[in-house]
């Protein structure tokens, strides 16, 4: 029986991030094997649903880089999800910076040109910043899927629906 797809889900400390649980059932039940890193913000948030992530994607997050000599902890991605995305996390990616394993995650997937969907969460305000469009217009180009609302912000929809609406965009999806 051949493997199912790998995810790598790269999630920020957006309030999304707290319904990440549900999203991993259902990148599951869609037949995808999910394999989350969280920024070191999003791991915090998250320290007291560890047990309940870990049993929804099957293993458990990566939150930290790994030491010299360890194996990888993740099998390859076939492709990857960044949602949600702060705008710190955003302009950092677009930037080149990988300052902690969920970045540095990020920019080896844009170089290896991976299939990738990135979901942005922010306010209006943020949103309204100049650099915002900058980076947003280079994810473009460099072939990420941006789920935003009609007019290129960040959706902001309630609870699990904002989860729903994302994953609709993930390649391959049933």
């Amino acid at each position: 029986m051949p493997q199912p797809p790998v995810l790598h889900v790269i999630a920020g400390a957006a309030p999304p991030v707290l319904e990440i649980a549900h999203a991993l059932r259902l990148i599951r039940a869609w037949g995808w094997d999910p394999c989350l890193t969280l920024t070191p913000t999003a791991a915090r948030w998250l320290e007291k649903s560890a047990d309940d992530i870990a049993e929804a994607a099957g293993r458990h997050p990566r939150t930290a880089e790994r030491l010299p000599g360890e194996e990888k902890p993740f099998p390859a991605a076939s492709a990857v999800l960044a949602a949600p995305l702060t705008f710190n996390t955003l302009n950092k990616w677009t930037s080149g910076i990988s300052d902690n394993v969920a970045l540095g995650g990020l920019n080896e997937a844009l170089g290896a040109k991976l299939p990738m969907v990135a979901a942005p969460y922010f306010n209006t305000d943020l949103a309204a910043h100049p650099r915002y469009p900058t980076s947003a217009s280079l994810l473009r180009r460099a072939g990420v899927r941006l789920v935003t609302n009609g007019e290129g912000a960040p959706m902001t929809l309630p609870g699990t629906s904002w989860w729903e609406a994302v994953l609709r965009e993930l390649p391959g999806r049933p």
